[in-house]
């Protein structure tokens, strides 16, 4: 289905010190740009993977799918979540589309415990309150169930508990948020996909299956 869509700390000179100089260190986490060419992979995560090459034993993770070396994920996909993941060998892109002053557009595919109102769905629109503060505005959209891959395992089906799927567009990425979203509504998530990431989607890509594609023009 095609969707349109460290606080500085003060150093004192030691009286009794007249050699004393200050010292700067310099700062070791800025982006970098990668030695060889820009690589970017587009990934579909399946559910129960997680989104790094290690784990503890009987982990899935991304060392099980992608061979290449020296890439990492541009933000991350929980666990229990599948879906569209970005990897790049470029520091500058991978902060680019991962931090919020970027405004780089995420789209969420959701299924959603029973029938949300149009005033839950106007909450999400304008913002809802979770522990760590106000969501901010998102674009949120009541959609047709999508034709999707079936996820290993199933999510659990209640014959008298419909189910709706939304189409959410975030311009933030905090901590398991769509969840938390849903959940403060009242309509917990039963199964989410990232559908779109930037400019790329998850479309043609079966869950384990990833490809090398061509970075964008604005670095």
């Amino acid at each position: 289905m095609t969707f349109k869509t460290t606080s500085k700390r003060s150093v004192t000179k030691p009286a009794s010190n007249p050699n004393f100089r200050r010292t700067s260190r310099r700062r070791t986490d800025k982006p970098a740009k990668p030695k060889g060419p820009t690589k970017v992979i587009i990934f579909n995560k399946p559910f129960n993977t997680l989104t790094q090459f290690t784990g503890e034993p009987n982990d899935s993770t991304l060392a099980d799918f992608i061979p290449v070396k020296d890439v990492y994920a541009a933000g991350r996909l929980d666990k229990d979540s599948e879906g569209l993941l970005v990897l790049t060998n470029d520091g500058i892109l991978q902060a680019r589309l991962t931090q919020p002053k970027s405004k780089s557009p995420k789209v969420y595919w959701v299924q959603v415990e029973g029938i949300p109102s149009d005033e839950a769905v106007k909450q999400l629109r304008e913002g809802v309150e979770l522990n760590d503060g106000w969501t901010l505005p998102a674009g949120v959209e009541i959609m047709e169930e999508p034709q999707l891959w079936e996820r290993n395992p199933p999510i659990r089906h209640r014959p008298s508990v419909p189910t709706t799927w939304l189409a959410i567009t975030l311009e933030e990425g905090r901590n398991r948020q769509v969840r938390r979203m849903t959940a403060a509504i009242g309509h917990p998530t039963l199964r989410l996909v990232r559908y779109q990431m930037a400019g790329w989607t998850v479309e043609g890509l079966q869950p384990g299956e990833w490809r090398e594609v061509s970075p964008p023009q604005k670095q």
